[in-house]
């Protein structure tokens, strides 16, 4: 990827899909020019049904592409235009340009551009309201949500043939204004924000050999540490379970393996100094063994087991909790769902409780999916519906996310 010096202006890859929302995108290259930005132009054939090439090599810093196919200054124009950039911005994403982005294809420079690149990318979309409310446009924007790609808008307001409604491309002093802070580092609403997650759940040794646990897979927290480094945090994973975590992420995780309720005790309090926000999704043992120091054999006869009470880890997180921290808990329940999630938010004092009956189908414990239902501080409950895991943590993050920005207690 170019690096950018003081002599050397940030490299900006602008690309335009066939919408009618591509005149905007003189606009925008106009401004991203007035910051000194240098911008490579890159049409679609569809796009220049709309707007121009000439407009836009006038405007750039070299002549707008159009064509996949390269000449004797830049013979494979993709990857010269992917390793040269620091952003690429597509205003306007149209749908089919997003299908064709999340599906790999390559078939026009912009989409080869797209795939060749490692530097960021940011799409405007915009399209008509029933468009844009398509399950399929859904989905594939969520796929590329989930690799990394930052989605600014659409927004409500006109849309060509004289109709109203969400689908208009966010305008270009907008779009100018969220470049300048992707090239300064923000990848998402939780950039600059370190959150601690934990995950898993925990082992109690009975005997050097034996442990108590539960059935804990820690999918949930992986999911939330997962997307939270995509929404652009710093995380420090504490999990008593080994699980893979995204390539396009690993980097920003930093992984801390316990196994007892005591070990995630130590591992959680000493990471939430100077974390924003701290996330105990992990399942923890209300009791443990008082161990034997030796295995216990079977020829003894069967053993009584004294049990004691583990450290109440949620309650020592929200004790040590320091002024604008957001701490959230969790809570697995099998009857009287919502009034046992009701009783601990009361008693527990975290600013969101995530709660899941993990008796339900599809929910909880070693599936790929989950529901919850997440009360906040005023008692309001926000119901999810049955998805995928990360699915869950998308909207548990944007809780956080809005949290943080108003200043939690």
């Amino acid at each position: 990827m170019h690096s950018a010096t003081p002599s050397s202006p940030h490299r900006i890859v602008l690309g335009v899909a066939g919408g009618i929302a591509a005149y905007k995108a003189v606009d925008l290259l106009r401004r991203l020019r007035a910051l000194d930005f240098h911008v490579a132009p890159v049409l679609t054939p569809d796009a220049t049904r709309f707007v121009g090439a000439v407009t836009f090599s006038a405007l750039g810093s070299e002549p707008a592409r159009t064509s996949l196919y390269g000449d004797a200054l830049t013979p494979i124009p993709h990857t010269y235009l992917a390793q040269n950039c620091d952003l690429i911005v597509v205003a306007p994403a149209t749908a089919h340009l997003i299908a064709r982005y999340a599906h790999g294809l390559a078939d026009d420079l912009l989409c080869a551009t797209l795939l060749a690149t490692r530097a960021p990318v940011l799409l405007c979309p915009a399209m008509h309201t029933e468009m844009w409310e398509q399950a399929s446009v859904q989905e594939n924007l969520a796929t590329l949500r989930r690799r990394g790609v930052l989605v600014l808008g659409p927004v409500t307001g006109s849309l060509a043939g004289g109709d109203e409604g969400a689908g208009r491309m966010v305008e270009p002093g907008e779009i100018a204004a969220c470049v300048e802070a992707v090239l300064r580092g923000h990848r998402g609403p939780l950039s600059g924000r370190h959150v601690v997650v934990s995950a898993g759940g925990t082992r109690e040794a009975i005997d050097p050999v034996r442990v108590i646990a539960n059935r804990s897979s820690g999918r949930q927290g992986y999911a939330i540490a997962t997307v939270a480094a995509r929404l652009g945090a710093r995380v420090t994973l504490v999990t008593t379970v080994e699980r893979p975590l995204a390539l396009d992420v690993a980097h920003a995780v930093d992984v801390v393996r316990v196994e007892s309720a005591e070990e995630l005790l130590v591992a959680m309090t000493t990471h939430q100094a100077g974390a924003d926000a701290v996330i105990m999704a992990a399942a923890v043992a209300d009791f443990r063994v008082v161990a034997s120091e030796h295995k216990i054999k079977r020829a003894q006869g069967v053993p009584t087991l004294q049990l004691e009470p583990t450290p109440d880890i949620l309650a020592a997180l929200v004790g040590a909790r320091s002024p604008g921290q957001v701490v959230v808990g969790f809570a697995a329940e099998t009857s009287n769902v919502e009034a046992h999630a009701r009783a601990k938010l009361a008693t527990k004092d975290v600013d969101l409780l995530v709660v899941n009956d993990v008796g339900a189908p599809h929910v909880g414990f070693e599936h790929e999916t989950n529901e919850v239902m997440i009360l906040g501080r005023d008692g309001e409950a926000e119901r999810v519906s049955l998805r995928s895991k990360e699915g869950v943590a998308e909207v548990i993050l944007a809780r956080v996310a809005s949290l943080l920005t108003q200043g939690a207690p």
